[in-house]
């Protein structure tokens, strides 16, 4: 990773002007989730608030900033299409529990468990998704309520912008650090876009974007004008659908034409420009605004499953991003605490009216980029997220796109790990491919949570296989004729059949003798094969013995009780002196 984190002691000042430049950042990315949950832009603002508010408080890693993510909002967005909006509230509310009994059982060590390349593979996915993502800031709505890409006179000032910002970024750090070179980018960037916009004709950025550089007003209204077609598409494709299956008699399924021009540009038209703001009053508890969706097992059925995904994403991309955070920080989280603060910060959401989130990697590294360190810098981000809903709205709504675009390029620079690409031949082939795996994954399905698991499993199966064949024995024979076993490497499911391979039964002398000193056994499958031996030699007359069992395999075989009938014995004559390590 590039030397673009600095792993110094934060300060108040910092964490304020940080907080401040997250907030910033925040804005279109808590907006741009909403849309994808089905939801107004508000309530993606106000988790945003309260997410990020409550887990700097009660979190377990200060500057790591939590807010709505695109994660949530792909789980959201099938229950409020399914069953209504108002059974998302209480199904947050329920993810928030859960994670704080996972909190409160401190499952949340179960991090460590995740292998270096899984790691390697989530921050190249992850810097590979925030760079993709971006790329739907250069689009505008054509005449037909459909995004395309932005051309002419717009886009050159657009890249022109990002590469502003961007060198801002870079080059003022080796000037001052003073203030995060971030919100200077952003700042300057915006006076810059503000003049050029007063200046240019109406004409210059196209039909039906109204400045020559796109705002975050521009593309909340972008959206809402896409989404009004939308609508009218879904509309009339239903129409046309019930029209010819009346008519034919089956439910075939029924393909619309895109929306007329006339009918979009209507569309459109209808959309009123507050649709463009963000600006709006205080939460409220959610069963103010809407209706209480029933209290019963009927209720709790159809919430509980999303619940129990939307808290399994959440804490895996949280801690994730702990464990991301602090190898940039050079300091370590808590990771509990954070599962803690996570479910009582997604409790509050949902009883706000919140669609729920989880730890944003993207703003959390441009925070920590930008020097916050300690609590402050997310209560500052979040109290000023708030006040650009409550009174700022209008001038928030001026800050370019391009500016935010250039702050996230420089977050996709310092977070992808640049040295992983010369790995293939410096580290096992295996955990090159789980890398690979892990952020394939995460880059085609843009699912996080399920790019760690997966890489997880085939680590742990990858190890299972190479383990299974690092069993061995030497056989030898003693001064009483018996023969010895001399077991080496684990013994559990997947080296079984080796272990079976290695004894011969029928051609033991009467006594046998397996010794475990230099082996450990692992589980059932282990026990079971033990078992297995001491009947082939019960029933060929033979007897077997076990020695130098470590306490852990006397615990299991306790355990076992009748499942495992064998003979355990600690006789002097089977101790092998000039073969013990001491």
């Amino acid at each position: 990773m590039l030397d673009f984190f600095r792993p110094d002691q934060g300060n108040a000042k910092n964490d304020i002007l940080s907080g401040l430049t997250v907030a910033l950042a925040l804005v279109p990315e808590a907006v741009a989730f909403a849309f994808v949950a089905g939801v107004s832009p508000q309530i993606g603002l106000y988790s945003a608030f309260f997410l990020c508010l409550i887990t700097a408080v009660l979190g377990g890693r200060p500057g790591m900033i939590s807010g709505a993510t695109g994660a949530m909002a792909v789980v959201v967005v099938s229950l409020v299409a399914q069953h209504g909006i108002e059974y998302m509230f209480p199904a947050v509310i329920l993810c928030g529990v859960i994670q704080v009994v996972v909190g409160y059982a401190r499952l949340g060590m179960l991090i460590r468990m995740v292998p270096h390349p899984v790691m390697l593979g989530f921050v190249n996915g992850l810097a590979i998704v925030i760079l993709l993502a971006q790329f739907g800031s250069f689009k505008t709505v054509n005449d037909l309520g459909q995004l395309v890409f932005l051309t002419g006179p717009s886009l050159g000032v657009m890249v022109a912008l990002v590469l502003l910002t961007m060198a801002i970024i870079w080059l003022l750090p080796k000037l001052t650090r003073a203030v995060p070179a971030s919100l200077v980018a952003i700042l300057t960037v915006t006076l810059i876009s503000l003049g050029l916009n007063s200046i240019a004709s109406p004409e210059s950025a196209g039909l039906n974007q109204k400045r020559l550089v796109m705002t975050v007003g521009d593309m909340l209204l972008t959206n809402a004008k896409v989404k009004a077609v939308s609508e009218v598409h879904n509309s009339s494709t239903n129409v046309i659908g019930t029209a010819v299956r009346a008519h034919s008699g089956h439910g075939d399924a029924v393909s619309a034409e895109p929306v007329s021009k006339e009918l979009a540009t209507s569309a459109m038209a209808a959309v009123d420009e507050s649709a463009g703001s963000i600006g709006g009053g205080l939460p409220r508890p959610f069963f103010l605004e809407y209706f209480l969706p029933p209290l019963s097992f009927a209720t709790l059925w159809i919430i509980l499953p999303y619940s129990v995904i939307l808290a399994a994403v959440g804490l895996i991309e949280s801690l994730m991003t702990l464990t991301l955070i602090d190898e940039m920080t050079e300091t370590r989280g808590r990771g509990n605490r954070e599962c803690i603060g996570q479910g009582v910060a997604n409790v509050v959401c949902g009883f706000f009216g919140g669609m729920g989130g989880c730890a944003m990697i993207g703003q959390s590294l441009i925070n920590v980029n930008s020097g916050g360190r300690g609590r402050l810098s997310g209560v500052t981000a979040a109290v000023c997220l708030l006040a650009f809903v409550l009174f700022l709205a209008p001038w928030i709504e001026m800050v370019p796109m391009a500016a935010l675009v250039g702050v996230m390029f420089m977050v996709v620079i310092g977070t992808f790990e640049w040295a992983s690409l010369r790995m293939l031949r410096k580290v096992p082939t295996s955990d090159f491919l789980v890398m690979v795996l892990v952020a394939g994954y995460t880059v085609i399905q843009h699912d996080l949570a399920t790019a760690v698991v997966l890489g997880v499993i085939v680590s742990a199966l990858s190890f299972a296989w190479q383990h299974a064949t690092h069993i061995g024995v030497d056989i030898k024979l003693n001064e009483f004729g018996s023969k010895i076993y001399q077991l080496h490497g684990p013994l559990f499911f997947a080296s079984v059949s080796s272990l079976k391979e290695m004894f011969d039964v029928a051609n033991d002398p009467d006594d046998v003798v397996i010794d475990f000193y230099y082996t450990r056994v692992y589980d059932q499958s282990g026990l079971e094969a033990i078992n297995s031996l001491a009947e082939r030699y019960e029933k060929a007359g033979k007897r077997l013995h076990l020695t130098h069992l470590s306490p852990e395999c006397r615990q299991l075989l306790g355990r076992a009780g009748d499942l495992v009938d064998v003979n355990l014995s600690e006789d002097p004559q089977y101790h092998l002196a000039t073969d013990r390590l001491g």
